[in-house]
């Protein structure tokens, strides 16, 4: 544990007048409305889009990094833009594919001490910074037609879970969630079945029917359109 994070964790025991919360709290609460308004009045002029969610630590050598750009492309050669966390890694994959293939390629970017900075793929008037990890979720999933969770950490685990919770409790419409990387996802899927499901019962049977686990970018693709196609519905840009 670094000094700063001794420092934060005292000073949430610290006790706080009035004054202390004013001035700190309340302001907190001005800024986080700000970033949901710059983030509802440039995104909802983007048009249909697929979030991909993946680890920023990929380098562009690796399988995972090329099959994300390959996604990406295919995606936005069927009309969807995509957008991405902004960052390195599967982020940039994305985020490369979807300009490689001319569509619109969206960054929600972190702003963080280390590790991430936007990536040079994202389109000019289409990169958002955020300070605030849940109000860029919010972001992603209230503007996402569909999800392509690839291999990643905590933040991808993070935001896999935010979208099935919100699919499985109608808090959002029924959209589709793939998963890319039958390896790499084998070991969680088993838990969620022998312990979430058999043993603890604490998922139902249909909520494994949430998303759909693939290995090939024609695959996820394929599951996307396939899906809207069924209402008759497609890009229309």
């Amino acid at each position: 544990m670094t000094d700063k994070d001794e420092e934060k964790i005292r000073k949430a025991f610290a006790e706080k007048d009035w004054n202390d919360i004013k001035a700190s709290d309340s302001w907190q609460i001005f800024k986080i409305m700000s970033e949901f308004v710059e983030g509802f009045e440039k995104m909802q002029r983007i048009g249909p889009c697929v979030s991909v969610f993946g680890s920023a630590r990929t380098k562009p050598d690796h399988k995972y990094y090329l099959l994300a750009e390959e996604i990406a492309f295919k995606l936005v050669k069927e009309g969807y833009g995509v957008i991405s966390g902004g960052g390195p890694g599967i982020m940039e994959a994305a985020n490369k594919g979807a300009k490689k293939g001319g569509g619109k390629s969206v960054g929600l970017n972190i702003v963080l001490p280390f590790e991430q900075k936007h990536n040079d793929f994202i389109d000019g008037d289409k990169c958002i910074n955020f300070d605030y990890f849940f109000v860029r979720k919010t972001i992603f999933l209230k503007y996402s037609q569909g999800f392509i969770g690839m291999p990643g950490g905590f933040g991808t685990i993070d935001e896999l879970f935010e979208a099935l919770t919100l699919v499985q409790t109608h808090k959002i419409a029924s959209f589709p969630v793939v998963l890319v990387g039958k390896e790499y996802w084998h070991g969680l899927i088993e838990w969620m079945k022998a312990t979430m499901l058999h043993t603890e019962h604490n998922i139902n049977p249909a909520d494994l029917d949430l998303f759909k686990i693939v290995d090939t970018a024609d695959e996820a693709v394929k599951h996307i359109v396939d899906f809207y196609s069924k209402y008759l519905l497609k890009p229309n840009f």
